[in-house]
């Protein structure tokens, strides 16, 4: 059996417990963990200061992110629009060699 890592984000609470956000994506079994401490936003830094504020702006707007349900469904019409587009290329790619053929054979008739 092959090994797999995976990166998940958690919580350790007070009592020294872990919460882990979401669920973890690998066949149940055995795994060996490694926590590593992830350091908070650095405080006063603009960059990370505004995106707060665009947080705070789009949640009292009550704007809230896409589900991934919803995500997949917008990529999969974009995929179904961009094949339909390949596909009307192709035909009109093909009536013009076509016509291309026709003329060509009118030219030679004619000759």
């Amino acid at each position: 059996m092959s090994e797999a890592t995976v990166v998940v984000q958690g919580v350790v609470k007070p009592d020294g417990s872990l919460e882990l956000v979401g669920k973890v994506p690998l066949p149940a079994g055995k795994v060996h963990v490694t926590v590593q401490s992830v350091r908070d936003l650095p405080e006063g830094d603009p960059f990370f200061d505004r995106l707060k504020d665009i947080r705070a702006a789009r949640a009292k707007a009550g704007l809230t992110p896409r589900t991934e349900a919803e995500v997949k469904a917008v990529r999969q019409q974009l995929n179904d629009e961009m094949d339909d587009e390949i596909a009307a290329a192709m035909r009109l790619q093909e009536e013009c060699r076509a016509a291309r053929k026709r003329a060509d054979a009118l030219e030679r008739d004619a000759e």
